[in-house]
């Protein structure tokens, strides 16, 4: 027999059901109503549900089938009109019908009045959640019976599964050999490898340069959206999707024999696992990553170290370590958001924490071999959260929201860090406050000199263009300053042409008649005459100023040289026949 997608909602008055059957008939259906059974036959398909609320036939019931889809919808008569169901959305829970769901112990003492069975009834324990710790004096055992007491799992019911899964042990799980290594050393191991792990320029960086987890601290999960249903006692109206609606349909139904210690230590790693889930789903905005399966079973202690927990604290501890130690974001604001977040999700209720879990099973669905976690752990949480007490959710949401975690109980001297940190910090912003004040008085300093440069520029300009009472013939008579005002340097050789047209190169001149360039526009050549040539004496003919220049120039007795003189007339260059010549011609 074929069990059929289902779906259940209700309103005040009835419970409506929703089968899908495609390729049936009409004519083959049966319906079994009585009391909080209800069973559907339409062949091949088969359902048996077991409700959480008694329902009646008397007549008010109402059916119908839509061909098209092949959706089949009954509308049941409550026995008690106004009666709110509970659990409607607890798929598997309702598949079977109830049976005995404790188990008592083949032995048990008579003689203790009161004494509590280690098989005590889940549904049946309603005394208030205890967290504190039975201590048990020690008693130590050969390493025979501790070897072969090694379990882990969902209530630490499996062993010697990674016997036989060998290749995948690494992909999965940190521990080197689980069936072989105790509760104990399993912790010290962990400890160890977080501590090597942990890298103190990382979490530096990352609490300094803390832009991009200031914008993740701001997201809000899609838990703390939904609003709590007052039909619902508190809880929040979660609504699952047909992918998820299937999940809840394959799994198998079953009970779950838990004492006392393993049902508190189931109550502790389910926390565990939700805080790595709660981290992975602010860390990426809600997005789904390629990672999301390394980053939950990494921050998590129970899927990565199958950690067996004793304690709230343990939990809290557990995770912020591993927070700091291997993610992409190391920040301790990131271990209390995904604490507050986890707490959010439990005060939600059992239907957000369940749809919580669905995706966590989903996520390691898809990765090879992460699915070996759903086989261990998953799998059992997706189905025993159905059956547990909405108190006892809640009780574990107000314990988790009043719990304190300090970066000092991270034994990671982090505070240390911090403090060492923040004085180098300091110490490098004073350094730079006093080269900024060095710099800033050098500056002042080479202002002052350059004005004062400035100045005496100014005034040898102004005594070139014939400040002070001389003309500016006389001026360029005058020995000139070799600063890079001068266009033509002292070093430089003097040219002249030759009544040939051949350029001739003359030696320095004395000081006072080297030549010299004024910005004043177009230039002429002119050419001194030297005292002890006589016949070849080639004097340029200028005439107005260059003449005077040229006058100007012999009576201050300087050697044979070429005179760069100013024009005023915008005149290209001249060259002017020698006396020699105009003798000849």
């Amino acid at each position: 027999m074929i069990t059929p997608m289902f779906d259940l909602s209700q309103d005040p008055v009835y419970l409506i059901l929703s089968i899908r059957v495609p390729y049936t008939r009409t004519s083959e259906f049966d319906l079994y109503i009585e009391g909080t059974d209800v069973k559907f036959y339409a062949k091949p398909y088969f359902l048996r549900l077991t409700l959480p609320g008694r329902v009646v036939e008397d007549g008010r019931e109402k059916a119908t089938f839509d061909i098209d889809k092949g959706l089949f919808t009954v509308q049941i008569p409550k026995k008690t009109p106004g009666e709110h169901f509970e659990g409607l959305q607890m798929l598997t829970s309702l598949l079977a019908p109830k049976g005995c769901r404790s188990a008592k112990p083949l032995l048990e003492d008579i003689s203790a009045a009161g004494s509590e069975s280690v098989g005590t009834n889940e549904g049946e324990d309603e005394e208030d959640f205890d967290w504190q710790i039975e201590q048990e004096v020690y008693v130590e055992g050969s390493e025979e019976e501790l070897r072969g007491l090694q379990k882990y799992g969902f209530g630490n019911q499996r062993s010697g599964v990674f016997a036989r899964l060998q290749e995948e042990l690494s992909d999965v799980i940190d521990v080197k050999n689980p069936d072989g290594t105790t509760i104990a050393e399993r912790r010290q191991e962990r400890l160890s490898t977080e501590a090597s792990a942990f890298s103190p320029d990382h979490y530096l960086a990352d609490l300094f340069e803390d832009d991009e987890i200031k914008r993740l601290l701001k997201f809000k999960p899609w838990w703390t959206k939904c609003r709590p249903s007052p039909e619902r006692e508190g809880e929040a109206a979660i609504s699952f999707n047909d992918e998820e609606k299937e999940q809840l349909r394959k799994f198998t139904n079953r009970s779950y024999l838990l004492d006392k210690t393993s049902r508190h230590q189931v109550w502790l790693s389910l926390v565990d696992v939700l805080l790595a889930y709660s981290y992975e789903v602010r860390s990426t905005e809600g997005d789904d990553n390629v990672e999301a399966p390394w980053t939950i079973r990494k921050l998590s202690g129970t899927l990565c170290w199958l950690e067996t927990y004793s304690c709230l604290q343990e939990v809290l501890v557990s995770f912020g370590r591993r927070v700091l130690c291997y993610p992409l974001y190391r920040h301790f604001g990131m271990v209390s958001a995904a604490i507050r977040d986890t707490a959010s999700m439990m005060h939600s209720g059992k239907a957000c924490v369940l749809k919580c879990l669905l995706g966590i099973h989903k996520i390691f669905r898809q990765n090879d071999p992460a699915y070996i976690l759903n086989d261990l752990y998953i799998t059992d949480y997706c189905i025993w959260i159905q059956r547990i007490k909405s108190k006892k959710l809640s009780a574990v949401a107000t314990a988790l929201q009043k719990a304190s975690l300090e970066k000092k109980d991270l034994d990671l001297e982090i505070e240390e860090l911090e403090e060492a940190a923040t004085m180098v910090a300091g110490e490098e912003e004073e350094e730079e406050e006093e080269e900024d004040g060095a710099s800033e008085s050098a500056s002042g300093t080479d202002s002052s000199d350059s004005g004062d440069g400035s100045s005496r520029e100014e005034d040898k300009s102004e005594a070139r263009k014939g400040g002070g009472g001389g003309s500016p013939k006389d001026s360029l008579l005058q020995p000139q300053d070799t600063s890079p005002a001068c266009a033509i340097p002292q070093e430089h050789a003097v040219t002249r042409l030759s009544a040939d047209g051949r350029v001739h190169v003359l030696p320095r001149a004395s000081r006072g008649a080297r030549p010299l360039i004024q910005e004043l526009g177009e230039l002429r050549i002119a050419q001194d005459v030297g005292s002890g040539a006589e016949a070849e004496r080639k004097c340029l003919q200028p005439s107005g100023a260059a003449a005077e220049a040229s006058t100007a120039a012999e009576g201050s007795g300087s050697s044979g040289a070429l005179l760069l003189e100013p024009s005023r007339q915008r005149n290209p260059l001249l060259v002017v026949q020698t006396q020699d010549d105009l003798h000849i011609s």
